[in-house]
């Protein structure tokens, strides 16, 4: 077996994992709903041979024996029905978590044993079976109605995976055939036809087409793709068939990656999940602590044993802390599956978090703020020949060279639509420039050195003299001693970096560069993008250095590529990779954005702040729920009029739950 194939092996059995979890909450919402059924067919009899019931219906019957029948029956509702709730318990104690199932297995337990022992004689006083049995078909109520919230909030794993094809078609030959996409190896080649997913990670050797990569990178627009260009596993090929050489399978592709960075970011615990977990055991404590109070309380007032009993019921049932316990880990689930559809994949949950507290975003220069390549800023005719003829002419000598000036002028005729002409008799000369014959004339393209040289005297324009003083390198299209034009070509600002610096300004954030580029050309880039402040000639080992310094003065986001930028990201208080393409598991990062876009950069400023008001908002709820409620269960207002039962106390502690998890949601 290849390694290729192990790793496939090894992902088959991650995307079981993950459709197993799916299965195991599925089957858990299954036993919630059916053990609910049971309890509530039963509780209908159980209020039918209640007295009280029966008093207030304005009905009287009974036969002998009632009281044992209705005994019965709440010890099937009380076992079967409380069965979770009386595990949870065992678990909780075994673990020393004590938590909500510990209140709710008290709560049931204390209602059952002691109308138990009125039923029986064992105890005189008035029983409440039917509010026992109607306190169970609640909290089963509740769970189930929570349950479904949480998995809808975190059910992002399961629908990446349902993204991926299971077969392909292998090309074998003049023929294909097709295979399931666990048995393709690393080279070889498969097809994607019109309308279908692309099945793993690969190249593109044939076809021309566009992809819709919307549901992995966030880009929402189909991008173009034609021989040597990548595709990403899961991607949806648009109206061109493509031949894809495979170049990740398994593991190693980039779905496979993001399914385990979003599985580990919902795993990691935020700061603030541990101060709600801390929360919750506390309010417990107080609950039972409360619950205790309450009842002894009530009899050394003189009331009778069935109140004290129900009002130390309702206090440990109204308390639950499962509003607490849910207000964080559902907010992580939702904002970490939103981000992860966004194209941000958050890396350290924590370093997510610390993103609202930012004052200062550094970036990089070369790939983050401008694209890494040159592109003609002017072009200046030096003689008769109009503009687009000299850049033309320019264009046909460099479109046989590899240089990235030759390039840069190469891609701004064509950008412009100019027709270029062939070449012939190509030469470069080393360190000074390229000749060849273009339509009949011997032509070179040199740099103002050569020029200087050769003795030839240019008259430059205040264009030319501008992108001199902006550190911008000016190249001559020459004609025997005669200059024809000149072309000055900088690196090109990438048109979104205006729009996210703009953006995080107008946000508060102060906005560095930190480039190892010269003054000039650092100090242009920085005054085009309108940044705060920059620092030039900075080697890749001294960024961290300097982003040490910018520390001093306020917590910093590192954005840059994850290569020679990885010490500086590391250092920052949060790291942020751009330009990651489909390698996402740069290890330096806490944060990579997909789309390599530097706007991106406020999304994620925006989601940090959203996510963190909602945990905020959620926890304020439950613990400010819990401040009313327990009063009131306790029997405060009883002298009102305004008692609480156990059944009316889960209901009140089953919305406050679910208007957590609706909450959350509504960071969507």
């Amino acid at each position: 077996m290849t390694d290729e194939h192990a790793h496939h092996g090894q992902h088959g059995k991650q995307t079981a994992g993950a459709h197993a979890g799916g299965h195991g909450h599925d089957a858990m919402l299954a036993d919630f709903r059916r053990r609910f059924a049971v309890s509530l067919v039963l509780t209908v009899p159980i209020l039918a041979l209640t007295p009280e019931v029966q008093a207030l219906a304005g009905v009287a019957f009974g036969f002998s024996g009632q009281e044992l029948a209705v005994l019965l029956l709440a010890t099937v509702v009380y076992l079967f029905g409380g069965w979770p709730f009386l595990a949870g318990f065992a678990t909780e104690v075994r673990t020393r978590r004590i938590g909500m199932m510990t209140l709710i297995a008290l709560a049931i337990t204390v209602a059952y044993v002691y109308s138990a022992a009125v039923a029986l004689g064992i105890t005189p006083g008035m029983g409440f079976f039917w509010e026992l049995a109607t306190l169970i078909d609640i909290m089963l109520l509740g769970h189930y109605i929570e349950m479904r919230s949480v998995m809808g909030a975190s059910r992002a794993l399961e629908a990446l995976v349902r993204i991926m094809p299971s077969e392909a078609h292998l090309v074998s030959g003049d023929e294909t055939v097709d295979v399931p996409v666990g048995e393709l190896a690393i080279g070889d080649a498969v097809l994607v036809r019109p309308g279908e997913k692309v099945p793993v990670d690969g190249e593109v050797t044939g076809g021309a087409s566009s992809v819709n990569e919307s549901m992995l990178t966030g880009e929402s627009r189909p991008v173009r793709r034609a021989p040597g260009d990548r595709v990403i596993g899961g991607a949806l090929n648009g109206e061109g068939a493509l031949t894809v050489r495979v170049t990740a399978t398994g593991r190693e592709t980039y779905l496979a990656q993001v399914i385990e960075l979003v599985r580990q970011a919902q795993e990691s615990k935020s700061r603030t999940q541990d101060l709600a977990s801390t929360a919750a055991l506390v309010l417990t404590v107080v609950a039972v602590t409360v619950g205790a109070v309450t009842f002894w309380g009530w009899l050394a007032l003189g009331q009778d044993l069935a109140f004290a009993v129900e009002r130390a019921v309702t206090v440990m049932v109204i308390s639950c802390p499962h509003a607490l316990g849910l207000a964080v880990p559902l907010v992580v689930a939702v904002s970490t599956s939103l981000a992860a559809g966004a194209g941000l994949l958050i890396r350290d949950r924590q370093a997510f978090e610390a993103a609202r507290d930012l004052g200062v975003v550094i970036f990089d220069k070369t790939g983050t703020l401008t694209e890494g390549r040159f592109g003609v800023t002017a072009a200046v005719p030096l003689g008769d020949e109009p503009e687009d003829a000299v850049l033309a002419s320019a264009a046909a000598l460099e479109a046989a060279s590899e240089h990235s000036i030759a390039r840069g002028i190469v891609d701004e005729a064509r950008r412009r639509g100019l027709s270029i002409p062939g070449a012939a008799s190509f030469r470069a000369l080393p360190g000074v420039g390229v000749e060849g014959d273009v339509e009949g004339r011997r032509l070179r393209v040199v740099s103002p050195g050569a020029l200087e040289e050769a003795g030839i005297a240019v008259d430059d324009d205040d264009r030319l003299r501008a992108a001199r003083t902006r550190g911008e390198t000016v190249v001559y299209l020459v004609e025997g001693g005669r200059p024809l034009g000149a072309f000055a070509l900088a690196d090109v600002v990438r048109p979104e970096a205006r729009e996210a610096v703009a953006e995080l300004r107008s946000m508060g954030y102060r906005c560095v560069m930190l480039t190892g580029d010269a003054r000039t050309v650092a100090a242009a880039v920085a005054a085009d993008l309108a940044l705060d402040d920059y620092y030039a000639e900075v080697l890749p080992h001294e960024k961290a250095e300097k982003v040490r310094e910018v520390q001093r003065e306020a917590r910093v986001a590192m954005v840059g590529d994850g290569v020679n930028d990885a010490p500086a990201l590391v250092q920052a208080d949060v790291g942020v990779a751009i330009g990651a393409g489909t390698d996402v598991a740069i290890e330096s990062a806490d944060i990579v954005l997909v789309r390599s876009d530097p706007r991106d950069v406020a999304n994620l400023m925006r989601l940090s702040k959203r996510t963190y008001r909602k945990m905020a908002q959620n926890l304020l709820w439950a613990t400010g729920y819990n401040v009313v409620a327990i009063p009131l269960a306790a029997g405060v207002l009883s002298g009102a009029g305004i008692v609480l039962t156990p059944a009316v106390g889960a209901v009140l502690m089953s919305v406050s739950t679910v208007i957590v998890a609706v909450n959350a949601r509504l960071l969507r």
